[in-house]
């Protein structure tokens, strides 16, 4: 029976204080205080990518890849995302069965969660996803025909998180699902820049804060190929 309730996800602050001196804002042939703002702003969204992926939840988004598998196959457990193995320390399974993992992973997700699924790797893992092939030897991989058509795995698109381990010992390197329904973010207000003129002159501070969080709301919608025995 479908039931109401409360999902809490914290908030963390992230912060920066970079200065410059007011001969430099003043005499720089770029806008020194753009610059520094948007150089803040990158810093702060690859902080953020990372914890999304691997953030323990301490101080930070709790990331997809800090939680448990699951103690039996195909049964839903809460706070437990399913894993595959491939049967083989840090990587594939030997030609042709090294992508027998993607399909198990790919069809383990239901079927409202496989329809919007996309793939999820690093460039690293991507390189050695685009060498398997099946026992007829053709590519599972597929690269995108029409003009910003993504890349294709099995059939469905393929997205890069650089963030995501290198393929390793026991590294869980792919995800696979829908990413919509099973990660929530939480951004309030965006980067916020406090100019202080005064503290430290001759220096011009900006005390720069964002408040972010994110954690795992479906644990159905996704799956993990982990490269472990």
């Amino acid at each position: 029976t479908p039931q109401f309730g409360v999902w809490r996800i914290p908030v963390h602050e992230m912060y920066a204080k970079p200065s410059a001196t007011q001969k430099l804002l003043d005499d720089a042939s770029i806008n020194m205080e753009a610059w520094l703002q948007g150089k803040i702003t990158d810093k702060f969204a690859r902080a953020e990518n990372g914890a999304f992926v691997t953030g323990n939840g301490v101080d930070k988004p709790r990331g997809f890849t800090s939680y448990p598998d699951r103690t039996s196959i195909e049964v839903f457990e809460l706070n437990a995302i399913g894993q595959y193995d491939t049967g083989v320390s840090g990587d594939f399974a030997a030609a042709p069965n090294g992508g027998n993992i993607l399909i198990d992973a790919l069809y383990g997700l239901k079927a409202q969660y496989r329809s919007n699924a996309n793939w999820f790797m690093n460039r690293r893992t991507t390189g050695a996803v685009r060498k398997l092939k099946d026992s007829d030897g053709a590519f599972l991989w597929a690269p995108g025909i029409a003009a910003g058509q993504p890349a294709s795995l099995l059939g469905y698109p393929q997205a890069s998180f650089e963030d995501m381990a290198n393929i390793g010992a026991n590294s869980l390197s792919i995800a696979v699902g829908d990413m919509n329904a099973a990660y929530q973010i939480v951004d309030r207000i965006g980067v916020r820049v406090l100019r202080d003129p005064y503290s430290n002159k001759p220096y011009v501070e900006f005390y720069s804060t964002k408040r972010t969080g994110g954690d795992v709301v479906n644990f159905e919608a996704l799956k993990l190929v982990k490269f472990a025995t």
